[in-house]
């Protein structure tokens, strides 16, 4: 008679996992990729989002466990009563409450620009552009991170690997000049809003008309351009 007690179960490690996407088919693809990494090491609870707000409403709930692990994509429907316009916002939300979870971004943007003011915001643990992914590529994904290494997908090394003249960089002031530009906020306005001079915003708003080459000097051309390099 064989005596049980000498022969545990092994316990399996949990992980709290959080994944935000606006396509129901992205969520169910990550989750089977997810379910299928080591089943016999790790137990892991999934809970699941589909835009700005419920993802939002997710993370405050003050029921809801500390995240190990968050998928997020970057374009979804905004929440902008709470300010939270992309997944990188929900990125910097997370992390202020949850500080050793670690993020996995999931985006279609494949501008330099963008990918660099990414990594430079959030120090994301994974940066996946959506066109590298397959079942594998994200299984391989989440074992880097879970390993404790980070992990950018072919393309967003690529990009990386640019010349150091392509490189262009914008701060969060920019990034706060374009948003309110784009809402129609009058410049003269803005120092109730950003936290710099009136000369200072100008300036500002210059250099990105130069540094995105918007020739014509319109306030319109500028957002119009800053938008298709996923700047805001």
């Amino acid at each position: 008679m064989t005596n049980d007690s000498q022969n545990p179960i092994p316990q399996l490690s949990k992980r709290n996992i959080l994944i935000v996407d606006d396509h129901p088919f992205i969520i169910e693809g990550y989750k089977n990729a997810i379910t299928r990494y080591n089943p016999k090491e790790y137990e892991f609870l999934i809970s699941q989002a589909h835009d700005c707000k419920s993802g939002y409403d997710l993370i405050e709930n003050e029921k809801t466990p500390h995240f190990d692990v968050a998928f997020l994509d970057i374009s979804m429907p905004a929440y902008e009563e709470k300010d939270i316009f992309s997944g990188e916002d929900l990125a910097k939300l997370i992390l202020k409450k949850m500080p050793h979870c670690k993020v996995i971004l999931l985006t279609m943007y494949t501008e330099l620009l963008k990918i660099k003011t990414i990594i430079r915001t959030i120090q994301p643990n994974g940066l996946i552009i959506k066109n590298d992914l397959t079942f594998d590529e994200l299984l391989f994904a989440f074992d880097k991170v879970m390993k404790n290494d980070k992990y950018y997908s072919q393309s967003v090394q690529k990009m990386l690997n640019q010349s150091v003249h392509n490189s262009i960089e914008i701060d969060e002031f920019d990034k706060q000049i374009l948003f309110h530009l784009s809402k129609g906020t009058e410049v003269y306005d803005m120092p109730q809003y950003i936290p710099i001079s009136l000369n200072e915003i100008e300036r500002r708003r210059v250099s990105l008309k130069e540094l995105l080459k918007v020739r014509s000097g319109s306030d319109d051309d500028l957002i119009k351009e800053a938008r298709s390099k996923g700047l805001f």
